[in-house]
């Protein structure tokens, strides 16, 4: 029976809100599972934050994402009644989403130039669990 430990990793976010990119962790899992060609499904269990791709090359990127979903698309509201006091940080979760699928080519992520994964924080700071399963095929 396969060890569900290797298929999981944690990531530790440090404020409320972040962008953290885990491109690294993930191609270190592919180089791991010595997979040369197939696809890398992500999967982020939480309800709170999310799995995006985007440009990980200028960090402003991830700043004004965030600072618009803070203030135009799911600013916070008197009006949420979540008793928890986190609904924006769900809706954000739900507009993301919980999963990525990536393609694997010659033991390497396929990504655009300036494209990272990142898991993206709404709720922190917090110990987040990525989920991967890398086929081969």
């Amino acid at each position: 029976m396969p060890d569900p430990r290797k298929n999981v990793f944690f990531v530790s976010s440090h404020t409320t809100q972040q962008f953290i990119d885990i491109t690294g962790q993930v191609q270190s899992q592919i180089d791991r599972s010595g997979v040369k060609s197939g696809v890398c499904f992500l999967f982020l269990p939480h309800t709170t934050a999310a799995l995006t791709l985007n440009e990980n090359w200028d960090p402003a990127v991830s700043a004004d994402i965030l600072h618009t979903l803070e203030h135009q698309t799911a600013p916070s509201s008197p009006a949420h009644t979540h008793e928890e006091g986190n609904s924006p940080a769900h809706v954000r979760s739900s507009l993301f989403g919980a999963s990525q699928l990536l393609l694997i080519e010659e033991g390497r992520l396929v990504l655009g130039s300036w494209q990272g994964i990142f898991l993206a924080e709404f709720d922190g700071p917090r110990e987040r669990r990525v989920v991967l399963k890398i086929i081969e095929g």
